[in-house]
């Protein structure tokens, strides 16, 4: 009976609990008490969406599938694509090695980093290893064609970031060495 007493007690003060908390939702401030105050969201004219550049400036356009950062240029080179469970260089792709060779022929200060990709088929570790095998392949073929073998480092990143479940066309594009320029 002593028990059963604690235990009435214990769910009756969880009870007490569970419905102890919070009902009010928190009140949000007007835009007339921001630090920003009462603001719209303003116009976006035609010209700010395509700005005519001076001939004079340095700017230059960048092509949006170039992501640059303080230490690497990923995308400038592109990336070489494999047939499923391949790490073959097809004909096709050779010429994109060998800009990629020429690039780091040119600029000494730079290194290249393969980074080797699969589509999400196959295990984790079978993938890794395919990755590697691919990224190694583009290192062969580049020290082939001339590229020195010290600015060239490999990684895999296997099915990492490839697209779960995806079609034909996506598998494609996942099946990859994507060619990274190490700035450092």
């Amino acid at each position: 009976m002593n028990n059963a007493l604690k235990n009435l007690s214990l769910v009756i003060a969880g009870a007490a609990l569970l419905f102890a908390g919070c009902t009010q939702k928190p009140v949000r401030p007007s835009p007339n008490q921001t630090v920003m105050g009462p603001q719209t969201g303003g116009t976006i004219t035609p010209t700010d969406l395509n700005p005519v550049m001076d001939p004079n400036t340095q700017l230059t356009v960048r092509d949006p599938n170039i992501i640059e950062t303080d230490d690497m240029i990923r995308g400038k080179l592109g990336a070489v694509y494999f047939e499923f469970d391949s790490s073959s260089i097809k004909p096709a792709e050779r010429a994109k090695l060998q800009d990629a060779a020429k690039y780091i022929k040119d600029n000494p200060t730079q290194r290249l980093l393969l980074e080797g990709h699969c589509d999400w088929r196959g295990t984790a570790e079978y993938n890794l290893g395919l990755g590697d095998r691919r990224a190694n392949a583009a290192k062969a073929y580049l020290k082939t064609v001339g590229a020195p073998a010290d600015k060239i480092e490999t990684l895999s990143k296997g099915s990492l970031d490839a697209a779960k479940n995806g079609d034909d066309a996506t598998m494609a594009k996942d099946r990859r060495v994507e060619l990274v320029i190490l700035k450092k």
